[in-house]
């Protein structure tokens, strides 16, 4: 292969884009690298491989280990990684980087103001939680701690998702 295998770790808060912008970001890498690419998208795997965890600090920062082992896997198969998962602790973010070699880890803070998350909330998850349905709901109820360094920011409120994985794409790859 052409290219060394990353983890693209794309963290923000729910509604933030982070599932539109991979699946955009992975088309991307597919076409233009012609590599092996796959997107771990933090819905479905709490429906599967973390479907035993809750919500606590506790459960939110194994969910975050095993996602970063599983990218770690992933990656040292030659397998470019996608992971679009809110991950709202540094520490969990920390965690996974410290998992990959100088490199290999690339950070996206998806940044989308709580309000227009909440706008987007096709979910209704934002409503639920602000009437008390949901406990611990990142942004709301519990915390999420912005990058304090991050590879790339992406400004949801100033490019489309598309214009967002190709800022992305050229950030990692400088093409």
């Amino acid at each position: 292969m052409k290219q060394k295998a990353v983890c693209i770790w794309m963290t923000g808060i729910s509604g933030a884009g982070k599932t539109t912008i991979a699946g955009h970001l992975k088309n991307d890498i597919a076409h233009k690298l012609k590599i092996p690419i796959y997107v771990l998208d933090g819905d479905i795997i709490r429906k599967g491989l973390c479907n035993d965890l809750t919500f606590n600090k506790k459960d939110r920062l194994e969910n975050n280990r095993r996602i970063a082992e599983v990218s770690r896997i992933l990656v040292n198969a030659g397998v470019t990684t996608i992971v679009a998962f809110i991950s709202p602790l540094k520490k969990s973010r920390e965690f996974a980087r410290n998992l990959f070699a100088q490199g290999e880890f690339f950070e996206v803070f998806i940044d989308t103001p709580l309000a227009i998350a909440e706008a987007r909330d096709v979910k209704g998850l934002y409503k639920a939680a602000r009437a008390g349905k949901i406990r611990e709901f990142t942004g709301i109820s519990s915390p999420y701690e912005c990058p304090d360094f991050a590879e790339c920011r992406i400004d949801t409120t100033a490019c489309t998702p598309q214009e967002a994985a190709e800022i992305i794409f050229k950030r990692i790859y400088n093409k």
